[in-house]
């Protein structure tokens, strides 16, 4: 892609308004926190004083809208906490006006700014509140004069948070709400899986909202007291019937592809979509599972065992009862027990963590360390350029570059033009307002908090839209403390492109292009479905029963590779890098490759052997040889090879058919290996090599 295309293609989507459900009912709790604050403030203090209090109040409710499964309270109180020590630190280092007084602040923005970037090796939520703090900093420790002010205005800060804290534990709005939604989201697109089955018997399947539910369930020990029994053991249920529905709709390894069979695979996957959806309902709303009479027929139907006989109707009987499970689960119950614990450390004990976590990504040249050093740079630019320039308030350019740089090309660019277009579109309409109402500090406060309630209630719209709230909260915010309109509105016009045009530029000059990344990416993917496959297939020689560790946790690290293939293909969609041998075209080509081989592993996992099974030798050798030659194919995707299956094939061609008593893993091998070619063929830019005539049919 071309810069011209990269630019333009940003720019729309740093406009873009996107269709989302708004929640007003927290967008008020937040405001009325926001308005709390600076009324008490008003009351006791001054204007100034209100001013702090109120970053701190509007950045604490800012904090509770981030995706994290983390109390809400505990966000508010983290964001607080930090922006109140952030502003006594940057005043003690910044006041005096002379030239020491400036290098130290600097100094400190540097730190500060650079750990606000590596933040984000411990997750967006972490990154997004430091970077916010680091920004806000810049305004607030402008508003003390003294040493004993800039304590006061620190705790109020802090009380900011503490306010809103205290109001999520009050006023609770869909308690567990988070965790409903992502739990209902995951049976929702199971249940949407099993229809689309019905269609098309290979259809794919995203499991980001599986990943998203196992991320949810994971709490602290205090939230595990609490936590509703629907929202103990779906998850682990869900995790069981997606392979199961695959397999009993794959004609490969389940019914025919026509006839008796399929209708009624048919009617089974219906229904479950029905259950399915019925149960995702209940969570999400905390109501009975209310299950149509139709579906509960076609589930109940006695003539299943008369059509249905070996792997698709093992898969019938699973399904069925793995669906009563789901209901069981699924509706409210007070004592219900955990059927899968996941623990979350407490915030003590997630600190070294997040240490470690932020070490080991600066020790490698990755984008959080590429983006920690640009953010840092940039930011000392930009505070060294407003105060250079003749404006009155420089901290503008900083706090602007701040706001907008993000560790990939596509969310800096676009956020750069959408900052820049809110806050002219913001400023205006203050602007306007203050001219015609001419408002003193009590109507300034309550435009303010109007323009904060607005932002809360359009946030997850669009960054454009929520910062023309934010501009216009500004605004109004300083201008009750006296400030006129003529003396904030230009500086921040101004100083905003320019911020903004220093984050483009410092993204331009040091970037973290996740295009040269793209084959490490897929050959990650590839090493970790080998290791799931592997594993799935070498049970068939040791059986083992339901309890599989090994080859949960492969699945699970198969997922975090596709999920991140997924990510960085749709950055690197947009960046103006050349694709360095590994097209668009190929890249599909071979996503869909590692895609079916992730789910023939599947369907193989769905049907394996209870313990005291009769086992298959062979698996043991074709496990081997799977497993060494995804590691070497790894490799070679890495180096610009094209892998080869030489020891896969040949291990398949050992294979006796009559060494697999029960057929679903001879052709589960021969499928694997089909996929693996298909690979080899998207990757060599040619047809898939033939299978030798021998082994081509024989599965």
């Amino acid at each position: 892609m071309t810069w011209l295309r990269a630019l333009k293609d940003t720019a729309r989507s740093g406009l873009r308004i996107e269709r989302r459900r708004l929640e007003p009912l927290i967008a008020l709790r937040g405001a009325v926190g926001l308005a709390l604050v600076i009324g008490l403030s008003l009351a006791l203090f001054d204007a100034a004083t209100a001013a702090s209090s109120a970053f701190g109040a509007f950045q604490a409710a800012i904090a509770t809208f981030q995706r994290s499964w983390r109390p809400r309270p505990v966000l508010a109180l983290i964001s607080g906490g930090s922006l109140a020590a952030s502003t006594f630190l940057g005043y003690l280092t910044g006041t005096g006006g002379t030239l020491a007084h400036h290098t130290a602040f600097l100094a400190l923005l540097c730190l500060w700014t650079f750990l606000a970037g590596a933040a984000w090796a411990a997750g967006p939520t972490a990154g997004i509140i430091a970077s916010s703090n680091v920004a806000i900093m810049l305004v607030t420790v402008t508003l003390p004069s003294s040493v004993a002010e800039a304590a006061g205005h620190a705790a109020m800060i802090a009380f900011g948070g503490l306010v809103q804290a205290a109001l999520i534990v009050l006023f609770p709005v869909r308690r567990w709400g988070a965790q409903r939604d992502a739990l209902a989201d995951a049976l929702a697109a199971e249940a949407d899986y099993a229809r689309r089955l019905r269609h098309d018997p290979v259809a794919p399947f995203d499991p980001v909202p599986l990943m998203t539910a196992r991320s949810a369930a994971a709490v602290t020990p205090r939230q595990a007291r609490r936590r509703p029994g629907e929202l103990h053991g779906a998850r682990g249920l869900a995790e069981r019937i997606r392979p199961v529905l695959a397999s009993l709709a794959d004609p490969a390894v389940g019914a025919s592809a026509e006839g008796p069979e399929r209708d009624r695979v048919r009617e089974l996957l219906a229904a479950a979509g029905t259950v399915l959806d019925a149960a995702a309902r209940a969570i999400r709303t905390g109501g009975e599972v209310v299950i149509p009479a139709p579906a509960l027929a076609a589930l109940r139907t006695p003539d299943t065992g008369a059509i249905l006989s070996g792997p698709p109707r093992r898969a019938a009987v699973r399904l069925v009862s793995l669906l009563d499970d789901v209901v069981e689960t699924a509706g409210p119950s007070e004592n219900a027990a955990p059927a899968e614990a996941r623990s979350r450390p407490t915030l003590v004990r997630l600190a070294p963590l997040v240490v470690r976590a932020m070490a080991k990504e600066l020790r490698r040249d990755g984008p959080v360390r590429r983006h920690a050093v640009r953010v840092t740079a940039v930011a000392a630019v930009g505070y060294l350029l407003g105060t250079a320039l003749p404006f009155g308030h420089g901290y503008w350019c900083p706090m602007a570059a701040v706001m907008i740089m993000r560790p990939d090309f596509s969310q800096t660019y676009s956020r750069s033009v959408a900052r820049f277009g809110g806050t002219l579109v913001g400023v205006a309409l203050a602007t306007g307002i203050v001219e015609a109402a001419r408002p003193d500090t009590y109507l300034s406060a309550g435009l303010a908090v109007v323009c904060a309630f607005g932002m809360y209630l359009v946030m997850r719209t669009g960054y454009a839209a929520s910062n023309v709230c934010v501009s216009a909260y500004v605004v109004f915010l300083l201008g009750m403390g006296g400030l006129q309109w003529n003396q904030t509105v230009p500086d921040r016009v101004v100083l905003t492109l320019l911020g903004g045009l220093l984050a483009m530029l410092g993204y331009a000059l040091y970037p973290a292009w996740e295009t040269p990344r793209l084959r490490n990416r897929l050959a990650d993917w590839l090493s970790a479905d080998g290791r799931y496959a592997a594993a799935v297939v070498d049970h068939y020689a040791h059986p083992g029963g339901a309890s599989c560790p090994d080859v949960r946790e492969a699945l699970l690290a198969a997922r975090d590779a596709r999920v991140a293939w997924q990510d960085a293909l749709t950055k690197a969609t947009h960046e103006p890098v050349r694709h360095r041998g590994l097209s668009r075209a190929k890249a599909d080509d071979a996503a869909r490759s590692l895609a079916q081989l992730g789910r023939v592993a599947m369907l193989l996992e769905a049907h394996l052997p209870d313990r005291g099974a009769t086992p298959v030798p062979a698996a043991a050798a074709f496990a081997e040889a799977l497993r060494t030659a995804t590691e070497e194919a790894a490799r070679a995707v890495r180096e610009r090879r094209v892998p080869s299956w030489d020891g896969v094939r040949g291990a398949l061609e050992r294979w006796e058919v009559a060494d697999a008593p029960d057929p679903v893993v001879r052709k589960g091998a021969g499928m694997l290996l089909d996929t693996l070619e298909e690979l080899t063929g998207a990757l060599a830019d040619e047809a898939p090599r033939a299978r030798p005539e021998s082994t081509a049919r024989t599965v």
